[in-house]
């Protein structure tokens, strides 16, 4: 039985060693693309690899959307993307039934799929379609399918969405509801790059010839990754502190003198993303278990938009990142 469990431990490490320098790979290949947002590049990396979805928040010309083309070259998926807009309809994702005749004369519904059907989806501007359309692409980040007329039909596998906000323009949006945003594993936000990267990207983008991305890993390699993370193992002490860090973000007492401030807090399904998360960022750094530093980087992404703070809180001009940062203060 020893010699069986310490041949499984063998089999784990030399796995999670071989996919750890595939992940590295992949993040150079991004890195050679999209400059100076190598946090956003490391959160978005640990989202899929976690197998969830992010919601990236930046003003327009952050290269949000070459991150996603970039990450479509280099992990191998097939990407596509959906500009939503106010009168976009569910079908418009989904894909419709359409009735097709045959050279016999008989009638027959066909389904046409939508691009929904794709490995990594760039909702663009998701906040600019209507809650109907909201709600058909809910059920497809939820349940990995959609129903259309009564009939099942699968997503592809690996499937993950990265959305995108403009946090400038709100008029004519419609702020994603709370069971939605619940869905996303992270909100990332991307800030400007500094001077450096700024002056990197004017020499790279504007000369004769343009970085293209490169391949480095495949669909089917990152399943298997996917698959490794949720074997790796997590320590006892990084546990509890998932479990004090998401339990303290709700009102109530074990959040202490910060609990007056929060409104509603994160549920379970946070606590789940974080334990997933900090395995991913560990297998990234080459590591094979994670460490409460994990807990601590990947609390604000996780968290920020699973929380709500109460009208005191605003009118004393505290934010969700000010409270956070507290919280975390109380575990390291």
């Amino acid at each position: 039985m020893a010699e069986s469990v310490e041949k499984l431990e063998d089999g784990i490490v030399r796995s999670a060693e071989q996919v750890s320098s595939q992940i590295r790979a992949a993040k150079e290949a991004i890195a050679s693309v999209i400059f100076g947002q190598d946090r956003v590049i490391e959160n978005t990396l640990v989202t899929i690899l976690s197998g969830g979805h992010a919601l990236l928040i930046g003003v327009p010309g952050l290269a949000k959307t070459k991150l996603v083309e970039t990450l479509g070259v280099t992990l191998g998926l097939d990407a596509k993307r959906i500009q939503f807009t106010p009168d976009l309809m569910p079908s418009d994702i989904l894909g419709a039934e359409v009735l097709d005749e045959s050279t016999a004369g008989r009638r027959a519904f066909r389904f046409i799929a939508g691009p929904v059907f794709a490995q990594l989806l760039m909702a663009d501007e998701i906040n600019r379609a209507s809650p109907r359309t909201q709600s058909a692409l809910l059920q497809a980040m939820q349940e990995q399918h959609i129903t259309v007329a009564g009939a099942r039909h699968d997503l592809p596998k690996p499937f993950h969405v990265l959305a995108t906000q403009n946090p400038l323009e709100q008029e004519g949006t419609y702020p994603l509801p709370e069971a939605q945003l619940d869905r996303f594993l992270m909100e990332i936000d991307v800030d400007y790059p500094d001077r450096d990267a700024e002056r990197r990207i004017l020499f790279e983008t504007t000369g004769a010839e343009e970085t293209l991305a490169r391949g480095s890993m495949d669909a089917d390699a990152l399943i298997t990754a996917q698959r490794l993370i949720r074997r790796l193992p997590v320590g006892d002490s990084v546990v509890e502190a998932i479990l004090s860090l998401v339990r303290s973000a709700r009102p109530g007492e074990e959040s202490g003198e910060t609990g007056k401030f929060i409104a509603w807090g994160p549920g379970p399904r946070a606590s789940q993303s974080l334990m997933l998360a900090v395995r991913a960022r560990a297998l990234i750094d080459g590591r094979l278990a994670p460490s409460i530093d994990d807990v601590l980087d990947l609390a604000e992404p996780i968290l920020k938009h699973r929380m709500a703070l109460t009208f005191q809180a605003r009118a004393e001009g505290r934010t969700i990142p000010d409270v956070i940062k507290q919280l975390k203060a109380r575990i390291g």
